[in-house]
């Protein structure tokens, strides 16, 4: 029997300017029984921001000490690199301590990876309130399953299929990984951290990386920076999630585009380099915890990736086709 939880939506980023897809949100969580409670400055405005930088300081404050199951964003967009030299870090890892699982996507990216790199806690790459529960045509069934997951405390793992263009001739995974720590979101706020206090230093872990509207030769250009500053080698992985919105210029780029730029990373690194994780800005998505350590298997096509506890050869991951999917 499932259980209501109390769900704790604030907004530390750009303000809210799609009104409608946010009340749908909220009544969609309220519909599933949850106790909704909706911060104080949620809609504010502030030029392009949710608030003044002090505003969303607060609001994060106090989502950090509202004890909730969840604290969720109401959406991405920008403002949180803004204010990461005054988060209240101690406060955001004690609510994770107590229980508190703090969810976002986007530009959320900023606050989890200065979190993992000040205090290593643990947080949640996963929906908004308005793009993903607002969504005109409903929340997909695949990510609200995986929320629900998240709300049970049931959620161990999830598992996807490698488009067959990024396949390439031999084994994706050549063996498994375990005892990887799990980290990274949407490149280019990633890229915003490299050479602060507030990206992580994470050797052999899984580094996992999805965009929207950047040209493929601007990925190429930022895990560029990432390989020649050393950050890929030291990984025991690099996943793609999905980069969506890609404006390739007609005539001009070739043939030049995402394959180019995975095949190209695959024969500088030796480091694995997976694609098709079902992650980014799309409405089917799983949660993924930035900061826990992960086991990463692989059947040809088929990858699994594990945080809770049992074997990787126990799991499987029921999907469309295996296309997507989450084990439970």
């Amino acid at each position: 029997m499932k259980k209501n939880r109390h769900i704790y939506i604030y907004s530390p980023s750009s303000a809210v300017r799609d009104k409608a897809a946010f009340r749908r949100g909220v009544s969609r969580l309220r519909a599933l029984g949850h106790e909704v409670e909706i911060d104080e400055a949620a809609l504010a405005v502030h030029q392009r921001f949710a608030g003044d930088d002090a505003t969303r300081l607060a609001a994060i404050g106090r989502a950090a000490a509202s004890g909730a199951d969840v604290a969720l964003i109401s959406r991405g967009g920008y403002g949180l690199t803004r204010i990461l030299d005054q988060l209240p870090y101690k406060a955001l890892a004690k609510a994770c301590e107590r229980g508190t699982s703090f969810v976002g996507v986007s530009d959320f990216t900023a606050l989890q990876n200065a979190l993992l790199a000040k205090t290593g806690a643990v947080t949640w790459a996963g929906p908004a309130v308005g793009e993903d529960f607002g969504a005109e045509g409903g929340a997909d069934e695949i990510m609200q399953a995986c929320f629900d997951d998240l709300l049970e405390g049931q959620g161990e793992g999830t598992g996807w299929r490698v488009p067959a263009r990024d396949a390439g001739d031999g084994p994706l995974l050549p063996r498994s990984i375990h005892g990887a720590t799990l980290w990274g979101g949407n490149l280019c706020v990633l890229m915003s951290l490299l050479g602060t206090p507030y990206f992580p230093s994470v050797d052999k872990g899984v580094l996992f990386i999805e965009d929207i509207n950047e040209h493929p030769y601007r990925i190429e250009r930022m895990l560029e920076q990432l390989r020649t500053a050393g950050v890929l080698a030291r990984q025991k992985a690099v996943v793609f999630g999905q980069f969506t919105g890609m404006r390739k210029v007609p005539g001009y780029d070739r043939g030049f585009g995402l394959p180019s730029v995975i095949e190209r990373l695959r024969s500088q690194i030796k480091v694995p380099v997976l694609t098709g994780l079902p992650f980014g800005h799309v409405q089917t998505k799983v949660l993924l915890p930035v900061g826990a350590q992960v086991e990463l298997a692989g059947d040809g096509r088929e990858l699994f990736m594990v945080w809770g506890h049992g074997p990787l050869g126990h799991r499987h991951a029921p999907g469309h086709d295996h296309d997507h999917g989450h084990a439970h």
